[in-house]
């Protein structure tokens, strides 16, 4: 006889972050924007970002939807639900140049992919899985206890 377990579910939208201590099934769409998933192998918990633009430029709030603001604010909530920065590692995802979009010819993909090497770089967390850039979205699952990542692609994935 097989039991069916519940798992928590959250849908991540642009702009935010999201760890809890208990076990998540986190998904996203993402185009243009970038994932950047941090877990704890040790601990065993984890948490995601969404961003949609690399840098803040200082002006209006210093929100999540900008990469240096995102990182920043994934590592520390990771901490406070009980990882250790010596232990994460990092799955980035997205960063698509989509064609039709209207944003192709800033190349957003391309510097949101940037960004979130070079601060995973300076934070001294190893990427240790990626899929990012290309021209079709991807949509991600996330099992925050597991550190699993399920990616699909496609132009399906980017409007869905």
């Amino acid at each position: 006889m097989c039991s069916d377990i519940m798992v928590n579910k959250h849908f991540l939208f642009p702009g935010t972050i999201f760890a809890e201590p208990f076990e998540y099934q986190i998904s996203t769409i993402l185009g243009s924007c970038i994932a950047v998933c941090l877990w704890d192998k040790a601990a065993n918990r984890s948490g995601m970002n969404h961003f949609m633009l690399p840098l803040w430029n200082g002006e209006g709030l210093a929100t999540p939807k900008y990469g240096n603001i995102a990182m920043e604010k994934l590592l520390n909530k990771v901490i406070s639900i009980g990882c250790h920065r010596e232990n994460l590692v990092a799955k980035v995802f997205g960063g698509a140049n989509l064609s039709g979009s209207g944003l192709e010819m800033y190349m957003i993909g391309d510097r949101n992919i940037m960004l979130a090497f070079q601060m995973l770089e300076e934070y001294r967390i190893p990427v240790v899985a990626k899929d990012v850039g290309g021209r079709v979205g991807r949509k991600i699952i996330m099992n925050t206890q597991t550190g699993v990542v399920l990616v699909g692609k496609g132009r399906a994935a980017a409007s869905t």
